[in-house]
């Protein structure tokens, strides 16, 4: 039977639906526990070792190293986490992706599980139209998991059967006897496949299949798998690259951990895999090779069967078909063997690697930070710091990148008070009047371009799968970035106003400097009790909103005062009626910045705190 086009397409689909089943299982487990997953990953700030725990769990839990060590991007990306405590979640997160390998082998060989994968979609959907949103989203999850089932069994219906398309056998033949130049062969496949299809897990489904059927023996099947784990180092890597230096640091540290790892495995190739069949041996599952050569060896004897020993269906040869049942239970058995040896070699790379880097993380680190030195801080100047376009693989943990931005946001356009402030004070017309004016424009323009790129940001994970809280998050986080830069407006409001006064020729007395420093007094403590709110949205307490409605009550206590005062000082002939006019301008903003800032409150006190998990 020649591999066709057909075929091919049938093979690409099948490993999109095993990846889409890995999809959706992680977006609904997120979904679930999205809160719970942050406060989880919190763990990993303790030491190294709870560290490797965490990543170690997560990414047995959501079935892919490649997604966890994306969310670990984005978190040294957001400055939750440092890089040294990074390193300890890759570490990990590389031994916690073998728990997908054992799982492909344990069910994907010993149990057909794909034939209760639509069962186990009937009490999915019946869990989609619960009225719980976690029961939904757990039975979101087990459809991914019938889907990766699904999608493996249809892998092993597709993969192209090299025995019986001799043109791509021959092609194959002149790199599977070249010793190890042929481990490097493979070597290099495994890493190129894992690359173009983002999945170590799928590429190792395809390598179980293709040496359970005793296409490819034991060395080279182990070497494809190796490839994988470089090759799956692609996914954080592309996340990082519109990332910060952090970010990057964190990629190129899971990039090291896997090549490193690689560079010491291949040096003792032979050795290691004399380890692993005496580990498979030990344990009593045989030697996994075995497999290759019973396939060959019926090859040999009974090419009939040879040919269809890994049919699905029954040939039209009844005399056939007893000499293939014949062979089928110890093929099965062998099967088995052959699949739990692949995992033994995977698994116990990975813990090698893992006790070797884990007690050299301070100078992994340093190693890093050597290979991606920190930018300039001018060259970040107008960037955000904390967000960029990257991959958003877990919207629910993205919301704290956002909340972190949004924080120094609000710094920057606390700042932009300030500045009004000096240009209140500085004389008109002069040449530091025109370069403080321009500097305070300059800003507005950049609070215009974060407002919008931090809304866009927050838009994107909303088109992720959330739970209600977290929309009621992001709708909330919206409003909050709108008043923010509000705030901005009302501090180039205030030089707009300084430069129609200079126009007029109108000055002001000491008077009125005085109280428009009351004024900016009030402000500036509002605003620094709102950044105080800011800084950490999930902890805010009832104190803390006091102290900011108190804020609010002085302000418009003040600008009652002075409003009055006003009419009387312009009656007694302090200053002229239009200095007047202008004074009250620059109250009136400063009391419209105490409002944008009490709105930003309201929101915090009303939606924010109300949907926290520790105020839940």
């Amino acid at each position: 039977m020649q591999y066709g086009i057909l075929d091919f397409l049938g093979l690409l689909g099948a490993v999109g639906l095993f990846l889409y089943g890995m999809k959706v299982m992680s977006e609904g487990l997120q979904k679930a526990a999205g809160d719970r997953l942050r406060s989880i990953l919190g763990s990993m700030t303790r030491n190294r070792f709870t560290g490797t725990l965490t990543g170690f769990f997560i990414t047995a839990l959501i079935q892919s190293s490649s997604a966890s060590i994306v969310m670990v991007v984005s978190f040294v990306n957001a400055g939750l986490v440092t890089l040294a405590q990074s390193m300890a979640v890759i570490f990990g997160a590389n031994v916690g992706t073998t728990f997908t390998a054992w799982m492909l082998t344990l069910f994907g060989f010993k149990v057909d599980i794909s034939a209760y994968a639509i069962p186990l979609m009937s009490i999915a959907v019946i869990m989609l139209f619960s009225n719980k949103s976690r029961t939904k989203s757990l039975g979101e999850f087990l459809i991914g998991f019938a889907l990766l089932f699904l999608g493996l069994d249809m892998i092993s219906n597709y993969v192209p059967d090299l025995q019986s398309n001799p043109g791509m056998f021959e092609f194959l033949q002149r790199y599977t006897a070249l010793g190890f130049r042929s481990v490097l062969i493979f070597f290099g496949v495994g890493c190129l496949v894992t690359m173009i299809i983002q999945s170590s897990a799928a590429t190792f489904a395809i390598t179980l299949i293709m040496f359970s059927r005793g296409w490819i023996n034991f060395d080279l099947a182990t070497a494809i798998v190796l490839g994988s784990a470089v090759g799956t180092t692609i996914t954080p890597i592309l996340a990082s690259m519109s990332g910060n230096a952090a970010a990057k640091r964190t990629a190129t540290g899971h990039l090291l951990f896997n090549i490193l790892g690689s560079i010491w495995c291949l040096a003792l190739f032979y050795k290691f895999t004399d380890l692993i069949l005496w580990i498979t041996d030990s344990i009593g599952t045989g030697n996994p090779d075995q497999l290759y050569d019973t396939v060959n060896s019926i090859k040999a004897t009974d090419p009939q069967v040879y040919n269809h020993l890994f049919d699905t269906k029954p040939t039209e040869d009844a005399e056939l078909n007893l000499r293939i049942d014949a062979q089928s239970p110890l093929i099965r058995s062998l099967q088995f063997k052959a699949s739990v040896g692949l995992c033994v070699f995977y698994t116990t790379y990975k813990l090698i690697n893992l006790f070797i880097m884990i007690w050299f993380t301070k100078l992994y680190v340093k190693v890093v930070e050597w290979l991606i030195p920190a930018k300039k801080s001018g060259d970040e100047e107008f960037q955000l710091k904390f967000i960029s376009g990257t991959l958003l693989s877990a919207s629910e943990l993205n919301i704290t990148q956002a909340e972190k931005e949004m924080y120094v946001y609000s710094e920057r356009v606390g700042r932009m008070i300030g500045m009004a402030r000096e240009l209140v004070h500085t004389k008109p017309g002069s040449d530091e009047f025109n370069k403080r004016y321009s500097r305070l424009e300059k800003y507005e323009e950049i609070s215009d371009r974060m407002e919008l790129e931090i809304a866009n940001y927050l838009n994107r994970c909303a088109e992720g799968r959330l739970s209600n809280q977290s929309k009621r998050r992001i709708s909330a986080m919206l409003a909050i970035d709108s008043e923010i830069e509000s705030i901005a407006d009302s501090s180039l409001g205030i030089g707009k106003i300084l430069l129609r006064k200079q126009q007029s020729d109108v000055h002001f007395t000491d008077e009125i400097y005085r109280n428009i420093d009351t004024m900016f007094d009030y402000v500036d403590e509002a605003m620094t009790s709102l950044l105080k709110l800011l800084e950490n949205i999930d902890t805010v307490s009832e104190n803390d909103l006091i102290v900011c409605y108190n804020h609010e009550r002085e302000i418009n206590n003040m600008r009652n005062t002075l409003r009055l005062a006003n009419v009387s000082n312009i009656n007694e002939h302090h200053y002229e009626y239009q200095s007047g006019i202008y004074y009250m301008d620059i109250v009136s903003t400063l009391e419209k910045t105490g409002d944008y800032i009490i709105n930003v409150v309201d929101t915090l006190k009303n939606e924010i705190r109300s949907i926290s998990p520790a105020k839940r």
